[in-house]
């Protein structure tokens, strides 16, 4: 097989249902011959696995111990965090995976400062992206989270709505906080070659339910885990080295990243943007919609600030103003 890049990739979390997707994910997609497993509980399993598929031109390590893992890492995807159970918010796994997150990002800055990206998948990935970049000390462009599953979510919907494919369903994204809170933008879709904005209010798609369709699209994580018991696995691993790829300069990533955000209007924040995500890292920009849209994400913006601000209530994070004596890039 030819793979995209030699250079080390590790998987965080590489025991667990996600981790484990994510690693066959990129073997079967060429990403790089040189791929770890790590975790806290024993990823070998996983490696034997991956073996035993036959990809026997890649070399699969899988270990314990977090120095050896990222001991010249350039790539990492980190789902190493308590799952998301029936009845929670991503909100409410905030402490605990935060200080996850920032366990991480000092691992990342003690033993593999040149690592080139990181993506973040773990909930509440805004959050858990934001303390990462933090104390690893990497910039802005270097650490995204999974924020492209709202995007699939709404693109699904309209398409089993309408009844095509989804490659018909195009201009879907949802920008903001992933989580309840998100912004959901249909200005700019169109459904098989009609724009959704001349569909919506008339009798074959009413206002109502387009309303009704995006409120599920902001709950589609909880919808999973009463179809299947568990929190997703599938979506979120493909995704996310979908992400890694575009970076490794493989095929562009077609959906939103959270990115860290610093402009005139908001700033100090991980929110989804209009994302680029190639071999420079991830860039954006503002997005673009009707005004109801930017309002919407407006409150998102707002909705995070105040998650932010418990971080530094719960003594995970400093103040912002002290951000910079930890990480001079933010």
């Amino acid at each position: 097989m030819a793979f995209l890049t030699d250079e080390k990739l590790v998987i965080v979390g590489a025991a667990g249902m996600i981790g484990s997707n994510m690693v066959q994910s990129a073997l079967m997609m060429g990403l790089t011959s040189n791929i770890c497993l790590y975790d806290v509980f024993s990823p070998e399993g996983v490696a034997e696995e991956m073996r035993q598929c036959g990809f026997n031109d890649a070399n699969i390590t899988a270990t314990t111990d977090v120095a050896e893992a990222f001991k010249g890492a350039k790539y990492i995807i980190s789902s190493g965090g308590a799952p998301r159970k029936e009845g929670m918010t991503r909100e409410d796994l905030l402490a605990g995976n935060c200080k996850i997150a920032e366990e991480l990002g000092k691992n990342i800055k003690t033993y593999c400062p040149d690592v080139k990206h990181v993506v973040i998948i773990f909930n509440p990935a805004d959050l858990t992206g934001l303390v990462t970049l933090l104390y690893s000390g990497l910039k802005p462009g270097q650490v995204t989270t999974l924020a492209g599953l709202d995007s699939t979510r709404l693109q699904s919907a309209l398409a089993k709505k309408f009844g095509v494919m989804q490659n018909q369903v195009k201009g879907c994204t949802t920008y903001g906080g992933h989580g309840e809170q998100m912004a959901v933008f249909g200005s700019a879709v169109e459904v098989a070659g009609r724009k959704l904005t001349d569909i919506i209010g008339t009798p074959e798609f009413p206002t109502e339910e387009w309303e009704a369709m995006k409120k599920a699209v902001t709950q589609g994580g909880a919808a999973i885990i009463k179809l299947r018991g568990r929190s997703s696995f599938q979506s979120p691993s493909y995704l996310s080295v979908e992400m890694i790829r575009a970076v490794m300069g493989g095929a562009p990533f077609n959906y939103p990243a959270g990115t860290y955000v610093k402009n005139e209007k908001y700033a100090h924040i991980m929110m989804a943007m209009d994302t680029t995500l190639d071999a420079n890292g991830c860039s954006y920009k503002m997005p673009v919609g009707t005004p109801e849209e930017v309002a919407a994400l407006d409150a998102s913006y707002e909705h995070l600030c105040k998650m932010r601000d418990e971080l530094v209530t719960l003594n995970i994070v400093p103040p912002v103003s002290e951000w910079s004596s930890i990480n001079p890039n933010l």
